[in-house]
């Protein structure tokens, strides 16, 4: 076996119905892996699992809204259900919403934290009995911004610095025992994020540019490449590590 030989082992992959959840899935489709695929879009669900038959792994289907906690360890039950074991949980899953923070509506900045924070932590707590049985892997996508203050980003920079410390904490906690649980942290990529990226009303465009990368966007194949490698047995030396992919933004 190859050190990314996934062959035979199961992998979920949250956010996969678009963007970097679906690059990942892809991946890990090459290598072999069997896929449990979650995201709130159905339909953009169905188009990754189309892309994915070419390679002849098993692919289970389920949609979900992530900021409920309910079906965090849903999703996880479904998947083991299916397959039978789990080896890699990758929480690709993510939102941001760019606001001037006085008008940052709750329900917006809670979401964000929903979906970001708790669901990777609720995920996590779901999965790790059956990863622990399987030597498996945790991969969190954190971002740049959990490094570098990033204006009209309070809540989502809050969510991925919040992720990057979890990554650690449980790392800690089960450096004992036979799981990995690290993250990587890409810059900029051309995903719906990006695509629907809209600045708040009244806002500095300069500020905003401050976190842009002066060697343009991170490509989102190159991100996925990062996830299987933490996600198989070619990364087994990292375990509690934050891999920053982002063409230097926070490199100062």
């Amino acid at each position: 076996m190859t050190t990314k030989d996934m062959s035979g082992k199961v992998a979920l992959v949250t956010g996969a119905a678009s963007g970097l959840g679906r690059a990942t899935a892809l991946k890990l489709a090459a290598t072999g892996a069997n896929l449990g695929l979650v995201d709130l879009n159905e339909t953009g669900l169905a188009e990754t699992a189309a892309l994915l038959a070419e390679h002849g792994v098993e692919v289970l289907v389920h949609a979900a809204d992530l900021s409920q906690a309910a079906a965090c360890a849903e999703a996880v039950a479904a998947t083991v259900a299916r397959f039978g074991r789990l080896d890699a949980l990758c929480n690709v899953a993510g939102l941001i919403y760019l606001a001037n923070t006085p008008q940052m509506p709750l329900d917006q900045f809670q979401r964000t934290l929903d979906v970001n924070l708790a669901a990777p932590f609720l995920l996590s707590q779901a999965a790790i009995p059956h990863l622990l049985e399987s030597h498996g892997a945790i991969v969190n996508v954190a971002s740049s911004a959990a490094f570098i203050g990033e204006a009209y980003a309070a809540a989502y920079c809050a969510s991925k610095w919040g992720l990057v410390g979890m990554t650690k904490a449980m790392a800690m906690e089960f450096v004992k025992q036979p799981i990995r649980i690290n993250a990587v942290a890409p810059g900029g990529m051309i995903t719906n994020i990006v695509t629907n990226f809209r600045p708040p009303e009244n806002c500095d465009i300069e500020l905003i540019k401050r976190f842009s990368g002066l060697r343009g966007v991170v490509e989102v194949d190159d991100v996925a490449g990062m996830i299987l490698l933490l996600a198989s047995e070619a990364g087994r030396g990292f375990h509690g590590a934050c891999i920053n992919l982002d063409a230097g933004i926070t490199a100062g």
